[in-house]
């Protein structure tokens, strides 16, 4: 397996090379001026973040990548898909305010929000792929009827695997509700007797 190319650079910013600015080489140095974008949909996939939470793209940073797709021809659209868990993103109405009040606007970002599972989360595409743990995942529609898909991601821990980055931005964040409910199925909880206290 041929070793990775890692772009990196510092967040120090001085008059004239601001982090946007830096942003912008580090994505044209990656080659994203090598995809053909001309009248394409390109759905850059990123979380919203739940509200109250800053963990999460500032939306200036999208409205850079929006830009640079628009200058290429391209049709991008921000996007996530609805939780499984409640909250304030397990439904489109509620997660586009969130996406709202965290700046994730057209006026902020240069482009639409478009919450990929619709309403409730039931809006999706199975894609045949025959592998052992999934035979056809559940992919929330407007991912999937993209021409093109970037994953924009934030790294976070995890309490499954330890962190999460693009694998479960793309993996899981693309799942319809139905689609996440399969990925979970095999998380079960496992009691280790010598620890359990009866608590409930």
């Amino acid at each position: 397996m041929n070793r990775a190319k890692v772009y990196f650079t510092d967040l120090r910013a001085k008059p004239g090379k601001n982090l946007l600015d830096k942003l912008k080489k580090l994505v044209l140095e990656a080659g994203i001026k090598e995809i053909d974008f001309k009248d394409k949909f390109a759905a850059l996939k990123i979380h919203f973040g739940e509200p109250g939470n800053l963990s999460y793209i500032r939306p200036n940073y999208a409205a850079c990548i929006v830009k640079l797709i628009k200058d290429f021809g391209g049709r991008p659209f921000l996007t996530d898909a609805n939780t499984l868990y409640y909250g304030k993103r397990a439904n489109a109405v509620d997660h586009l305010n969130t996406a709202m009040v965290n700046g994730f606007n057209r006026i902020a970002v240069g482009c639409d929000v478009i919450i990929a599972d619709g309403l409730k989360g039931t809006e999706y595409q199975e894609i045949p792929i025959d592998k052992k743990h999934c035979r056809a995942p559940k992919i929330a529609a407007a991912i999937a009827s993209a021409d093109i898909i970037i994953s924009l991601t934030h790294f976070k821990g995890h309490e499954m695997t330890g962190f999460g980055g693009t694998l479960k931005n793309l993996g899981m964040g693309s799942g319809s509700r139905a689609g996440k409910m399969e990925m979970h199925s095999n998380s079960k909880p496992k009691i280790i007797f010598k620890n359990c206290i009866g608590c409930g």
